[in-house]
């Protein structure tokens, strides 16, 4: 017997871009990726092409697949295009905050598209607006446009300029009628990587998996601090920053990036099987089965069971005619249950000392009712192993956990919370267990959720809205 509950997602990602340069079907490979990247947002997309005179734009609200017809990629003809998929994490949702953006001026026109957050967005837009500019949206990423317009010189010293007065974190794709351009910020907190597509195209994904969907070759990440100009004379790239550090956001390798996707050399799925051996070494646990929550928590339920030698059952399924894109970030609609639904196997948990292996904990809601489903279903014990460390603090760079009420580990201790969601036992992966799982170097990383240790400055706003940040 199956018994089938909704539950919704806990976590948003931040966005997704992919571009596509010097290729005829450039729209329709663009089309494939942003198919591939769906996961990373799923309020809009959109995409700009350039058949080397003219650039074009199409977007909408709501999926790729439902946005997008055949007419509507047939239309965006061109060799060069740029798209994104997104989830709303600054400035509200709406189709004026739908990228990428396309901006006409005098200088031409110019198709932007950005992943991630910045933290001085409003310290930059009072300052621009007070210096004549009129914004169109209330996206963070159009400030980068106001700037470049303020610049001199060439396309690639106006980025570098405008790029100096930036601070968080951001992946962009600068379309031009017959150049691309790159960047990257000077953390690295945002993964962005590019490919060899046919004989001389050129593919830029925020992950590697779209890169491999599309038919291209990995050919290495962009570093932080870098700006690339592609061009039909091949490449170009400079550095906006000396003060550059790998600090990638470990969160990708927790929880967003797909499992098949490389992240700056590492493997998600590898990495997260081995993060589930190390929370089995840190704790170990008297009991039967392991299951993994669908999907994230599914790797690392896989090492968990290896390292523990207890057997791995499938006792979560997740419903295939409700996937986790059809997700809203409304609070309202979370508790009204729109959104995942995943069905226990009777048959495998009753009579069962279940370890539930999950990715992370950030509201709590989504662990509860499931633990609450398991037992139902008839389990004797629920043991929570999660391959995350505590989500105590905030994000500011691109994910929808912002405030300190709606994190439940930074207003309970462990012993509080397993009693909050019902579990017999919970414990998360230390920071150190982690990193170790991952595989990166020591400092090659943002935990800033975990340990407070943010990597770039944060200004007065943020730290009004969040007063225990120091």
């Amino acid at each position: 017997m199956i018994k089938t509950v909704d539950i919704h997602q806990e976590m948003h990602e931040e966005c997704g871009v992919f571009g596509v340069f010097n290729h005829h079907q450039a729209a329709l490979l663009t089309y494939h990726g942003l198919n591939a990247l769906q996961h990373r947002g799923q309020e809009g997309c959109g995409m700009v092409s350039s058949d080397g005179t003219l650039l074009k734009q199409f977007k909408g609200e709501g999926l790729v697949k439902n946005v997008f017809k055949k007419k509507d990629v047939d239309a965006l003809k061109g060799i060069h295009a740029i798209g994104h998929v997104r989830y709303s994490t600054s400035g509200g949702g709406g189709i004026n905050n739908v990228q990428p953006f396309l901006f006409q001026s005098q200088n031409g026109p110019l198709g932007l598209c950005h992943n991630g957050n910045l933290v001085n967005a409003n310290k930059l837009k009072g300052y621009l607006e007070q210096h004549g500019s009129i914004f169109q949206t209330t996206s963070d990423s159009e400030i980068i446009a106001h700037l470049l317009k303020r610049q001199r010189g060439s396309m690639l010293t106006r980025i570098k300029e405008s790029l100096i007065y930036v601070e968080g974190s951001f992946a962009f794709l600068f379309l031009l009628e017959n150049e691309l351009y790159l960047a990257l910020d000077k953390q690295g907190l945002r993964p962005l990587s590019i490919g060899k597509v046919g004989k001389s195209g050129i593919v830029i994904s925020s992950e590697t998996c779209a890169i491999d969907a599309v038919g291209a070759k990995f050919v290495r990440d962009i570093l932080p601090g870098e700006v690339l100009r592609i061009s039909k004379n091949g490449f170009e790239s400079v550095f906006y920053s000396e003060d550059r550090k790998h600090q990638m956001c470990m969160m990708e390798y927790v929880y967003f990036a797909r499992p098949d996707s490389q992240i700056e050399g590492i493997n998600v799925y590898q990495a997260r099987k081995a993060c589930g051996k190390v929370l089995a070494e840190e704790a170990p646990v008297d009991a039967d089965i392991v299951i993994g929550v669908p999907d994230s928590g599914m790797s690392s339920a896989i090492g968990f069971a290896e390292a523990s030698k207890l057997p791995l059952e499938l006792g979560l399924i997740k419903n295939k005619t409700s996937d986790r894109t059809f997700i809203e970030p409304n609070k309202l609609l979370r508790e009204q249950g729109v959104a995942l639904k995943l069905s226990v196997v009777k048959s495998v948990i009753k009579g069962k000392r279940v370890v539930l292996v999950d990715d992370s904990i950030v509201r709590g809601t989504t662990i509860k009712q499931l633990i609450n489903l398991i037992k139902k279903a008839g389990a004797k014990e629920v043991h929570v192993r999660i391959t995350s460390p505590e989500i105590k603090y905030p994000c500011f760079y691109g994910v929808d956990f912002s405030t300190y009420d709606e994190l439940i580990s930074a207003n309970n201790t462990p012993t509080q919370m397993k009693d909050l969601i019902g579990a017999d036992s919970i414990f998360f992966i230390s920071i150190e267990g982690l990193i170790k799982g991952v595989g990166r170097k020591p400092g090659a990383h943002c935990t800033a959720c975990y340990n407070k240790e943010y990597p770039t400055y944060l200004y007065d706003e943020l730290k009004q809205a969040n007063k225990e940040i120091k």
